[in-house]
């Protein structure tokens, strides 16, 4: 759908083929059968076309974010009954192409409204289940039924004795009192997380921590020069971390990172890189055996830029030893699940059957986009003796332009994104 995306964001922007193609160097007719995709495109004419167009070649040859993809995908899926016309969930990339706003706006809309439904779901946990709540709603209805009680005395018996009659009324006063304070209370008890979801959008402290990499790029130079003695500085410059859960949880990223930088530094990394043509199986000797830290530590350098050159792009994604995803480096068109789990297929969850033994394998997304990746499983920490060890797998993505030329190399694993997500209703390893 290459050329559908050319002419859709040609169309937006009012421009005529003519002069898209006279502004590319090409023909009309040439750039009229590459919008009807009767020719492939690629290389310098995909980036020319993109910079003319004002977009990254990405999102031309590629379409849609997966990102952007897959929560489209999760409104049409969670609405469909609600509606009298089902979405074109085949569409999706057509109207990202066409209408990246509103597709951004409806994406956005409906991460708020998954937000706020387990907002909601998590307060009537806590109302059932709490027990500071139960005793001040017993507290609360204790005072109301008093309160109640010497007011009903007051009115019904008129000839009651002065001296009596004060003391229901100072027996209502401090009931009263009594009352005003627990209500308070029991008003502080929610404010603070109240306070805290309106403030951060109701973000959990790891979704605070990933923007803090994304913004910046998975590298810090202050930690790479200055070791883990920079990450105080480091968390200061950061948004959200006034909440103790979500600075802790940066603290620990950020130190293993640190510890990462120090065992493989980037004056030593880098230039290895470079001249491996940053190909995982050849700097496996600077890890001394340890896989993961190189995995780790590609998927840290600074990518490539206009500007400057430097590392393509790489996605990471980390897990323990049920699965359960822990850390994560996004990549476009290869969506990673915020929690819980992957696709059972991918590479990353074959290494923890396969301890110590590295994995290189081809994956192929729905969309049909390709990427290479390499696993790994090794423990996450020493070991004593008679103890179990806590394995820990990470996998190094990175996208394929074209599918493998040779035979001989093995068929790409057709996975997804998770099964929550994932169009492949036939798979075998659907949950």
């Amino acid at each position: 759908m290459t050329g559908n995306r050319i002419r859709e964001r040609r169309l937006v922007l009012g421009m005529k083929q003519a002069d898209l193609a006279e502004a590319v160097g090409i023909s009309a007719s040439y750039l009229n059968l590459i919008e009807h995709n009767r020719r492939r495109i690629g290389g310098k004419l995909l980036v020319a076309l993109a910079r003319v167009l004002a977009v990254e070649p990405a999102q031309l040859s590629e379409g849609a974010d997966a990102t952007l993809y897959d929560a489209l995908q999760s409104v049409a899926r969670d609405h469909a009954g609600n509606l009298d016309a089902p979405p074109e969930t085949e569409r999706i990339d057509e109207m990202a192409g066409r209408f990246p706003g509103w597709a951004a706006l409806i994406a956005a809309q409906q991460k708020r409204i998954a937000a706020l439904d387990a907002m909601v779901e998590g307060l009537r946990d806590r109302i059932g289940h709490d027990p500071l709540l139960a005793e001040a709603m017993h507290e609360v209805l204790s005072s109301v039924a008093a309160i109640r009680s010497t007011a009903d005395i007051l009115v019904r018996e008129a000839d009651i004795d002065a001296v009596w009659r004060g003391r229901f009324h100072r027996n209502l006063h401090e009931e009263a009192e009594r009352l005003s304070t627990r209500a308070t209370a029991l008003i502080r008890h929610f404010e603070p997380d109240a306070a805290k979801a309106d403030a951060r959008a109701a973000s959990t402290p790891t979704e605070t921590v990933e923007a803090m990499f994304e913004a910046a790029g998975h590298h810090f130079p202050e930690i790479e020069t200055h070791g883990r003695a920079a990450i105080p500085l480091v968390l200061s410059r950061a948004a959200g971390m006034e909440d103790l859960a979500t600075r802790a949880l940066g603290e620990r990223w950020l130190l293993a990172y640190a510890m990462d930088a120090a065992r493989l530094p980037l004056p030593v990394m880098r230039p290895a890189a470079e001249a491996a043509g940053y190909d995982p199986a050849l700097l496996l000797g600077l890890g001394q055996g340890d896989v993961a830290l190189v995995l780790r530590r590609l998927a840290t350098l600074p990518r490539q830029t206009e500007a400057a050159a430097g590392a393509p792009p790489f996605g990471l994604a980390v897990c323990d030893g049920s699965g359960a995803l822990i850390f994560r480096r996004r990549l476009a068109a290869f969506s990673i699940p915020r929690f819980g789990a992957g696709c059972p297929l991918w590479p990353l969850y074959r290494a923890l059957g396969r301890p110590g033994q590295p994995e290189m394998s081809l994956i192929e997304m729905p969309q049909g986009a390709r990427f290479r990746a390499w696993a790994v499983s090794q423990p996450a920490a020493p070991m004593g003796f008679g103890e179990a060890p806590v394995m820990q797998a990470v996998m190094l993505l990175t996208p394929v332009a074209e599918a493998p030329a040779t035979d001989h190399q093995p068929p790409a694993i057709a996975a997804g994104p998770g099964c929550h997500l994932c169009p492949r209703m036939g798979c075998a390893a659907r949950r």
